[in-house]
């Protein structure tokens, strides 16, 4: 038996007054207070964390504590609760897009580059025509599903609703999540402080709009209904409905396997997990996920894979390369420290609060063991690959669903059997069924029991904040540094080169089916120390080979130097030195530039210049 029916239900709020509305309303006002007086064009190395204006942290207070009271009150119904973590999702993911006019992160321009290609080619390609790039190609499910619907809507380009994707990926998740919590406990203050921990912890920014998202979701979605519908009791009560349940499960496996090159591993490892718990002892999922990921890794991903899987067999137990530091690696920095250590103490909280819970919660622990082997689940892709030293983040999010619902299980009090209940009660001790019940004394109420965890977690939602968003500086491009960029790609011919600092510039992939990228500081380090040293003269050489009618043209942003000064590659005096080297020598000539950035061509040699 997978569901605690024996808790007590929540009384009815009928009659109940609405006063946990009123810290809601207070809550979006101050926010929308906060938005109307926030300035992003000047962000400093705390991102969006010193620019919000204090009405911000206020109404994030007040909205978690009034979720805390609510939530813990037996009186209030459920959509009391879930209106607050709506709040939560509008102030968390909703901010950013508010804030800035142009869409964050330098990989969902990559993605809207894919998805531009994907409906001027009409179709697919191959490495020999796109390169690297083809890699997209093999796993064309999301960028497919969004040029449709960028037809659909009529728009000219994904980036008209790309800002908001945050959001919308973040609503995907509600229900599986809400059908994965109700499988183990009928505790509404359970479900709806296990919800609150997983999108406050949800910090690692696979939320925007990329493949990862959307597979992600459908990765809970597997998850939800595997736990409910394929257990013994479910497989029992209804066995001709398998048959539904399984094309329902094999579309969400199909949709993720050619979306996403990561996802169908942690899902198998996941359901390989279930297996180990007699209640899901059924391999009907794990062996239709494993079937449709070989066919399609020995099929459309194949060339991607063959060329890939010698590095891949060697990363295997590079436990090191997780945790790398080093050039261009190592948050250098005091805002972007107090970043990373924000984002590691929220984690490691969430983590620690979840093996308390585990401890703690016995009755929780034991029907709910299956989602703690789903928790468990990813810690070996620790050890199987590094995938591109981004696969502790990926553990960590995968981890999530679990740990959020044990870390809830530790700030709440101690879930215990009706059968335990009538014991103590009849013992004599009725403090101890009040305890349970929901009816507590209001010393009690008041007591350690509701502050302390209020602490908690209002230090977590608060503590998400620097986490998400304190690396904004990198991930923000002024509009200013979208039109320079557009400017370039408007110009430039076929067989043209572009060459910058790094890929954290928007549009860095736009035309790159027609045009070649070179980003210095990703070459070895004694290459990129010879252009701080020779900077014109060196790059002058590197871009020297473009045939007419393309051109070579050295590009330096906004969004290039803050990546590269808050991740210890080149300093700000070292970046500058290499523009006004350029600036200064005669074989390059100043195309454009503002104040986000600087556009240079390199001279033709043997004619005249235009």
């Amino acid at each position: 038996m997978t569901d605690l029916s024996d808790l007590p239900p929540v009384r009815s709020g009928r009659g109940v007054p609405a006063w946990p509305g009123v810290p809601l309303l207070v809550a979006l006002a101050l926010w929308a207070y906060a938005m109307r007086r926030t300035d992003v064009s000047r962000l400093d190395d705390y991102g969006l964390v010193s620019a919000l204006h204090p009405a911000f942290w206020a109404g994030l207070a007040v909205l978690t504590t009034g979720f805390w009271f609510t939530v813990r009150d037996p009186r209030r119904p459920a959509a009391w609760s879930a209106a607050y973590v709506l709040g939560l999702l509008v102030m968390e993911r909703a901010t950013q897009a508010v804030l800035y006019p142009t869409p964050l992160y330098a990989w969902g321009w990559k993605h809207e580059a894919v998805i531009d290609h994907l409906l001027t080619a009409g179709g697919l390609q191959t490495a020999d025509q796109v390169g690297d790039m083809a890699v997209y190609d093999q796993w064309p499910g999301f960028f497919a599903a969004q040029a449709a619907l960028q037809r659909l809507l009529g728009v000219d380009s994904v980036a008209m609703y790309m800002a908001w994707w945050p959001l919308v990926s973040s609503l995907m998740l509600l229900l599986p999540l809400l059908l994965i919590y109700r499988t183990f406990t009928e505790d509404r203050r359970l479900i709806w402080t296990a919800v609150w921990l997983f999108y406050v912890a949800n910090w690692v920014g696979q939320d925007y709009f990329s493949p990862q998202s959307v597979a992600y979701a459908l990765h809970v979605g597997v998850l939800a209904v595997v736990l409910r519908r394929f257990g013994r009791s479910a497989v029992r009560r209804g066995r001709p409905r398998q048959a539904v349940w399984t094309v329902v499960l094999t579309v969400l496996i199909v949709t993720i396997v050619i979306s996403h090159q990561l996802t169908p591993g942690m899902l198998v490892v996941c359901l390989l997990a279930l297996c180990l718990s007699r209640r899901y002892r059924d391999w009907v999922p794990v062996v239709t996920t494993v079937v449709i990921f070989l066919a399609w890794c020995l099929t459309a991903a194949l060339p991607f894979l063959s060329a890939a899987m010698p590095d891949m067999i060697r990363s295997i137990g590079d436990v090191g390369a997780n945790v790398e530091t080093g050039y261009g690696a190592t948050p250098t920095g005091t805002g972007a420290i107090a970043t990373s250590w924000a984002a590691r103490l929220l984690s490691g909280s969430v983590l620690l609060l979840a093996a308390v819970g585990v401890l703690r919660q016995r009755v929780l622990r034991h029907r709910a063991w299956p989602l703690l082997l789903v928790a468990a689940a990813p810690l070996p892709m620790f050890a199987a690959s590094s995938y591109g030293s981004e696969m502790i983040f990926r553990v960590l999010l995968f981890m999530l669903p679990g740990a959020a619902f044990f870390a809830a299980a530790a700030l709440l009090p101690k879930v215990r059997t009706l059968a335990a209940d009538a014991a103590a009660q009849q013992a004599g001790n009725r403090q101890a069924g009040n305890r349970q019940s929901g009816g507590s004394s209001k010393a009690r109420r008041w007591g350690i029991g509701t502050w302390v965890p209020l602490a908690a977690l209002l230090g977590g939602t608060l503590a998400f904040v620097p986490a998400y968003s304190g690396k904004d500086r990198i991930n923000y491009f002024p509009p200013q540094e979208v039109a320079l960029v557009r400017q370039l790609f408007d110009q430039a011919p076929d067989g043209s080169l572009v060459v910058a600092a790094n890929r954290n510039y928007p549009d860095a992939y736009a035309s790159y089916w027609s045009v070649d990228h070179y980003w210095f500081l990703d070459d070895a380090r004694s290459h990129v120390d010879k252009i701080v040293r020779h900077p014109a003269a060196t790059l002058a050489d590197d871009m020297a080979g473009v045939e007419r009618p393309g051109r070579a043209y050295f590009l330096l942003t906004q969004g290039q130097l803050a990546n590269s000064e808050m991740n210890g590659q080149l300093d700000k005096a070292q970046l500058d030195r290499i523009r006004k080297s350029v600036a200064a020598s005669p074989r390059f000539r100043l195309v454009a530039e503002n104040s986000a950035g600087w556009l240079y061509v390199l001279k033709r040699s043997g004619g005249a210049e235009r």
